[in-house]
């Protein structure tokens, strides 16, 4: 009797442990309910560092049942987008882990694949004004536990991009920050800001376009916009339709890929503010003066320290370039370049830096430069790796030219300063080059005062 008694108690402890440690999972729904369509409904899964990889379901009304829940710390919602195959998201779990890492916050994600999940695009979008409703009510149940509006951050990854920004309005845009990840454009192009995501809708609203020509929102929206080559095709994003279905959702999945290496400091895409993507790869855009010490601003998680600067500026258009492949950041040079030749010069260049056993290549070819002598041509030089210690440069000049003579660039003076870092720049003087033949050197640091 005695056993059977220590047998039964021991049961009932490890269904209380099993029924403590359960995960809630996101929903995962396939094809067929997207083709029946989903009826809206909010499941919001809670992860801290004490229950970093395992979800614990919300109650929408009792806030106390989850004593992981501490609302004297910040609180982070992640909001998806359009599920038209109903699967969850595969960067779900890599961006809860990489917040907490971060910093100690309880980090929410807003699952609503039920309502997101279905092929009629236009029903889902009247979906997130009642998804946005039930955040909102949730959200107002925490401020009634003492959470401070200013501590909340919405990251919204396309149509969840305006489930955030209907959010912050029904809030009157007393949210702390709203990040948006390529916001969907479709149904939100030309409409009204109470339609959409936009600048009033938080404290302080960020942006990243991706696929402006498709799926994106072409307009800026918010305190700070970035555009990220341009914002539209993405290196290393399929080019034809025979891709499949990474032709259509790689530009607007990069969004998220972009942020997560923003988030864990894998590397720094420094943004630099222009009116048009063709003035910045011009270089007509590299004066960060107006940024103080902290130089232009850094695209990400960090955003936030130009905070102040950026409210004071008003709305911000800022471009960046990104590498074909992960994690994805470039290294920028400032490049000028003049010649001796008598006569104009116009053409392309490859400009290669070695050191350490590493090459990293830049490919100035979005346009024809002009090379007049004893006329400095300046150039916008963006590499694929960053070489902390060059010790030789490798340039080519082409013109494109396939059935003209082969010119000769003879080149009075090359000046490579780093954007990024305030080193001493490398400079070479008198060096030939010969279309479409590449000549190495070693360079050496400048010696005017003026650089």
């Amino acid at each position: 009797m005695f056993l059977w008694k220590y047998l039964t108690l021991l049961l009932l402890i490890s269904v209380q442990i099993c029924k403590a440690q359960r995960c809630d999972e996101f929903t995962d729904l396939d094809l067929s309910h997207s083709i029946i369509g989903t009826s809206i409904k909010i499941r919001l899964l809670l992860y801290t560092r004490e229950n970093g990889t395992c979800g614990m379901l919300m109650s929408h009304t009792d806030l106390s049942t989850h004593p992981q829940f501490n609302l004297s710390r910040p609180t982070a919602f992640v909001i998806h987008g359009y599920r038209p195959t109903g699967s969850p998201p595969v960067w779900v779990q890599n961006i809860t882990e990489l917040l907490l890492a971060r910093a100690d916050m309880n980090v929410i994600v807003v699952d609503w694949n039920h309502g997101a999940a279905n092929l009629n695009y236009f029903k889902v979008v009247e979906n997130t004004h009642k998804a946005a409703d039930n955040l909102t009510a949730f959200i107002e149940k925490m401020q009634e536990h003492g959470a401070s509006l200013s501590s909340i951050h919405l990251i919204g990854v396309s149509l969840g991009a305006h489930i955030s920004g209907f959010v912050g309005a029904n809030l009157n845009g007393s949210i702390g920050r709203i990040t948006a990840l390529d916001p969907a454009g479709p149904q939100f192009t030309d409409t009204p800001p109470e339609d959409r995501l936009d600048s009033t809708d938080a404290q302080f609203v960020d942006v990243l376009h991706t696929d402006i020509d498709a799926l994106g929102f072409r307009k800026p929206l918010g305190h700070i916009d970035f555009y990220a080559n341009g914002g539209t095709d993405q290196p290393g994003c399929p080019k034809t339709i025979f891709s499949g279905g990474s032709y259509f959702k790689c530009d607007h999945q990069r969004s998220v890929l972009l942020y997560l290496y923003s988030v864990n400091q894998t590397c720094a895409s420094r943004a630099f503010p222009c009116s048009s993507y063709k003035d910045f790869l011009d270089g007509n855009c590299l004066n960060c003066d107006r940024f103080g010490a902290a130089g232009c601003p850094v695209f990400g998680y960090d955003i936030t320290k130009w905070r102040d600067v950026l409210l004071k500026l008003g709305q911000t258009k800022t471009f960046f370039t990104t590498n074909t492949k992960s994690p994805f950041c470039m290294t920028l040079y400032r490049v000028d370049v003049m010649i001796w030749n008598e006569d104009e010069r116009w053409g392309f260049m490859t400009i290669k830096l070695h050191g350490n056993g590493e090459e990293a290549v830049a490919t100035i070819d979005h346009k024809a430069a002009k090379f007049k002598r004893y006329t400095e041509t300046k150039l916008f030089a963006q590499f694929d790796k960053d070489i902390q210690s060059v010790k030789k440069v490798s340039l080519k000049f082409s013109t494109g030219n396939v059935f003209k003579p082969k010119y000769k660039l003879r080149i009075l003076r090359i000046h490579l300063a780093n954007l990024e870092r305030s080193e001493r720049p490398l400079c070479r003087y008198d060096v030939l080059l010969q279309e479409n033949k590449e000549v190495t050197f070693r360079p050496f640091p400048c010696e005017e005062s003026n650089f």
